[in-house]
């Protein structure tokens, strides 16, 4: 029998994160608290732990200066793009006024 797979909110993650960090509990005694593995709980509180420090994780981030910095990274691509497409734009337009010319 096939098991599906649980995907957690950042939200959640946050919170799982807080249990630790913030407010003292175990890590075992958090994961069971909110009903997840211990590899999981271990692996947000590794994660979490690097965002900390500066670490830009490259899956998706739990802590909220991180999470703005992957949103501000994603624009920034995003406006890149839309420059280069411009670029090309304006040089073909560029051409097409030079051969109206002539």
């Amino acid at each position: 029998m096939k098991q599906t797979r649980r995907v957690f909110t950042t939200e959640f993650k946050q919170e799982c994160v807080r249990l630790v960090v913030d407010q003292g509990h175990g890590v075992e005694q958090a994961a069971k608290a909110m009903n997840v593995r211990l590899s999981s709980m271990q692996r947000w509180l590794q994660q979490y732990r690097q965002e900390v420090r500066g670490i830009t994780p490259q899956a998706r981030a739990i802590s909220p200066e991180q999470l703005r910095i992957q949103a501000l990274e994603a624009e920034n691509r995003q406006l890149k793009r839309d420059n280069d497409l411009l670029k090309k734009a304006s040089a073909f337009f560029a051409i097409e006024m030079q051969a109206t010319k002539k």
